[in-house]
């Protein structure tokens, strides 16, 4: 009997703590966070966050488009430019479309990408 009143307090308990984290909102950081964040790399976390974050979207671009089903409007040739870069001319383009500096940073990362590797006409 102690052990399913044990086993029944564990998983009221659990389902308690999963509706607290479902519930929970998850902050997304705007354009001029990251962008933020990006200008100033004086710590190796600053840094390494603004190259991750960058990065990241540009990889789940890469793994969610369904090419048979939409045209790719990325494309980055070989040899890419540095990282460094690229952060670089992120940082610029964000300074010249201050409109989208409260809006989610993913996506205005990647109308970046788009306009600045946009896929030619083959």
């Amino acid at each position: 009997m102690k052990h399913q009143l044990l086993a029944v307090s564990a998983v009221i308990c659990l389902v308690s703590s999963c509706q607290a984290i479902a519930e929970e909102k998850i902050q997304v950081p705007s354009m001029q966070e990251v962008v933020s964040t990006c200008k100033t790399p004086t710590s190796p976390e600053s840094r390494s966050y603004c190259i991750g974050y960058v990065t990241a979207t540009y990889d789940t671009y890469l793994v969610t488009r369904r090419p048979k089903m939409a045209k790719p409007f990325i494309c980055i040739k070989q040899p890419a430019p540095s990282r460094d870069q690229v952060i670089s001319e992120l940082i610029s383009w964000s300074e010249k479309h201050p409109e989208f500096d409260s809006q989610p940073a993913t996506g205005n990362v990647l109308r970046f990408f788009a306009e600045r590797f946009p896929c030619g006409k083959k």
